[in-house]
């Protein structure tokens, strides 16, 4: 099994204030103080959203659906700054339901959010539909929202919806990103498409145990997250692979370098509550 309690310390250990707030949080409902939120909301771009480490100017689909991570576990998707970056999304929608990157992003963008690339195009359109979702389901305590399933932009997540179960191939694999099947999964998971999101965990199981220790944290937390049982197969596997990968000072290596570490490790703490 998962030793959590080496996997809290190593957060204790390494994590910053925010980091710990964070921990907290998933433990035990612990409120975060509101400096520490206000922490973790910084940067963001005028028009919403936040920009990527790699270009500090224009919003990034990509990096606002990283940085409402953060605020989940935080608790702050109903702050201004989540409620504006959410909008900033919506509108972000294309025509064709998918979410790409502005242009302007082409040549400093990662492989996985590089505009103009249908795999990318996947990929984010996985994200930022599973964000929306998230947030139909939790920001209602900022206001009024829709309660129908997909929250206040219904209309923006069933269009989300469409796209991506229109590129499952027959055997529940997708053109894209392996995070895209498991964002994927949730997202049609929540829309009571339940027959299309358990293919795509079929295969997303069979992948499971040569997967990296950070990957497998981001499945586990994410199907989670749109309250799949703890008993399914995909979670449990993801459960087996982080007790097999969890390293000896309590964390998980991230496959973005270990100043990551921590955030991998707070996935895999989410994935195991």
């Amino acid at each position: 099994m998962v030793d959590l309690d080496a996997a809290i310390g190593f957060v204790v250990a390494h994590g910053d204030a925010v980091d710990r707030a964070r921990l907290s949080r998933l433990r035990n409902g612990t409120a975060a103080a509101p400096e520490l939120i206000d922490m973790a909301e910084t940067g963001s771009a005028p028009e919403g959203g936040w920009p990527a480490v790699w270009d500090g100017g224009t919003a990034s689909v990509d990096a606002t659906c990283f940085r409402l991570s953060e605020l989940d576990d935080l608790g702050a998707l109903g702050r201004p700054a989540a409620r504006k970056a959410l909008d900033w999304l919506a509108a972000r929608q294309l025509p064709d339901g998918c979410w790409e990157e502005d242009p302007s992003l082409a040549a400093t963008a990662p492989e996985w959010a590089r505009p103009g690339d249908p795999e990318a195009r996947l990929y984010l359109t996985a994200n930022a539909g599973f964000w929306l979702t998230v947030a139909g389901l939790d920001a209602r305590a900022a206001g009024p929202l829709d309660h129908r399933v997909g929250g206040r932009t219904p209309g923006v997540v069933q269009a989300a919806v469409q796209a991506l179960a229109g590129q499952l191939n027959p055997d529940g694999s997708w053109p894209s990103f392996l995070a895209a099947g498991w964002l994927s999964a949730a997202v049609l998971h929540r829309q009571d498409m339940f027959y299309d999101s358990a293919r795509i965990q079929a295969v997303l199981a069979e992948r499971l145990p040569e997967m990296s220790p950070a990957n497998a944290a981001s499945l586990g937390a994410t199907l989670r997250r749109v309250a799949i049982a703890e008993q399914e197969w995909t979670v449990v596997s993801a459960r087996r692979r982080l007790t097999e990968t969890q390293r000896s000072d309590g964390g998980w290596e991230s496959d973005d370098g270990h100043q990551f570490d921590v955030h991998t490790t707070l996935a895999a703490i989410r994935a195991c509550r």
